[in-house]
């Protein structure tokens, strides 16, 4: 069934590369060193047998992070390459790591393309963050006995009953994995009805629970409220998705009826979306300023857009409570453990089965709410701003949350140990 899959792959390839053309025109960023997703890398030097850590965007980058910090701790001697699959991911992975480590993008998964990337860089050992499972590129480095473990694995309901209508070929590349590293029982069960061998299967927890806090988030965060506005009550949307800036805007003219000062900082998930938000509040008749343009917040500024990349958590950190996105519409939602980590109440949408575990958390908690449209969600945002006693324990919570499941940083580093890295 691989051989099928590989040939619709191939057979699929000129359009992927004009979806590529595509998301250039978009996003030039798109354009840069677009060549190694054909495996393609030109005079361009490897690090020496590197531990390939592959997290495909933003998200994944950010759960990767703890472990890469751990992995240079403990291997210092040890180089790490890390692919991406999109320029934001890219821009993450320097902006957190710098020069010490290597970045490429992706390879497109075809055995020719896959070849020529093992051929090039020569990894020791493959990690793959979450879902990124790809049947060439698992064959190949099985082939090339070269270990590949899944890490901070996760299988949502949805996820796993599309993978049963191609069972054969998901079996198959599970079975040709060293270890699985699972968020939550749930999801070692889905991967082992799936095909995972049961023996090669261990809950570690999720890594998203070990995220690095900067010492001086708070400070940063104090200094940007001072620029927001001390004395105004802030609600930030991060990471939101076609579709859902509407139903936001929707709820704070509900909300400024209520708390006129009230300023919202909007974040959309996509760089390349930043001009079409924009349009979209001109539209409506707001009264905003964007980050990049420096412009100050005045008291007559409605919305703050955040058009920037790499401060969320300092944002979340300036704000009285925020909603995540990628949750109103069926995409599976966001990193709700990052506002909880910095104290902050969160909101989002009911569409959360890629955070399943960790939104019931910290549902149960009382550091979540869930909403579904702007009338809800304005009434959930009114009752916390109107409460502060309840507002800071709900931000307590989600702080306690965090602090409570961290380790599986420490668990993978045991995993990988016992598959062979050195």
């Amino acid at each position: 069934m691989r051989r099928l899959y590989s040939l619709i792959f191939a057979l699929a390839l000129p359009l992927i590369l004009l979806r590529l053309a595509w998301q250039a025109w978009r996003n030039p960023a798109y354009r840069d060193r677009w060549l190694q997703r054909l495996g393609l890398y030109g005079r361009s030097r490897a690090a020496e047998s590197p531990l390939w850590i592959h997290a495909v965007s933003v998200g994944e980058v950010g759960a990767a992070a703890p472990l890469i910090r751990a992995l240079r701790e403990r291997y210092p001697y040890r180089n790490i390459l890390v692919t991406t699959s999109t320029p934001t991911g890219y821009a993450t992975v320097a902006r957190q790591f710098g020069e010490t480590v290597q970045h490429a993008y992706f390879p497109y998964d075809l055995l020719s393309i896959v070849g020529r990337f093992l051929r090039h860089f020569r990894p020791c050992m493959l990690l793959l963050m979450e879902t990124e499972l790809w049947p060439n590129v698992i064959h190949a480095c099985h082939a090339a006995q070269i270990p590949v473990l899944l890490v901070n694995g996760r299988m949502s309901e949805r996820s796993a009953q599309r993978y049963l209508a191609f069972r054969g070929l998901c079996a198959g590349m599970l079975q040709e994995l060293t270890s699985i590293a699972a968020q939550s029982e749930a999801d070692a069960a889905r991967l082992v009805t799936l095909g995972a061998e049961l023996a090669r299967v261990r809950v570690t927890g999720s890594l998203k629970f070990d995220v690095h806090l900067p010492p001086s988030v708070f400070e940063e965060g104090a200094s940007i409220r001072r620029e927001l506005g001390a004395n105004r009550a802030i609600l930030m949307a991060g990471s939101t998705r076609p579709g859902e800036e509407e139903i936001l805007l929707q709820a704070l003219r509900l909300l400024r009826h209520r708390f006129p000062e009230l300023l919202l900082v909007l974040a959309p998930r996509h760089p390349e979306r930043f001009d079409a938000v924009t349009e979209l509040m001109k539209r409506e008749g707001w009264h905003f300023v964007r980050r990049s343009r420096g412009d100050p917040v005045t008291a007559n500024t409605e919305i703050f857009l955040l058009d920037t990349m790499g401060e969320m958590l300092r944002f979340y950190a300036a704000t009285d409570l925020a909603f995540v996105g990628g949750s109103l519409m069926p995409l599976g939602g966001h990193n709700v453990l990052e506002p909880a980590t910095v104290g902050v109440p969160v909101m989002a949408g009911p569409h959360l089965f890629n955070f399943a575990e960790i939104a019931d958390k910290l549902q149960r908690a009382g550091a979540l709410r869930l909403v579904g449209d702007a009338t809800s969600l304005a009434a959930t945002a009114a009752e916390w701003l109107d409460d502060t006693d309840a507002r800071d324990r709900a931000g307590r919570a989600g702080r306690d949350i965090v602090a409570h499941n961290k380790g599986a940083t420490r668990a993978v580093l045991e995993l990988l140990g016992s598959a062979g890295l050195r």
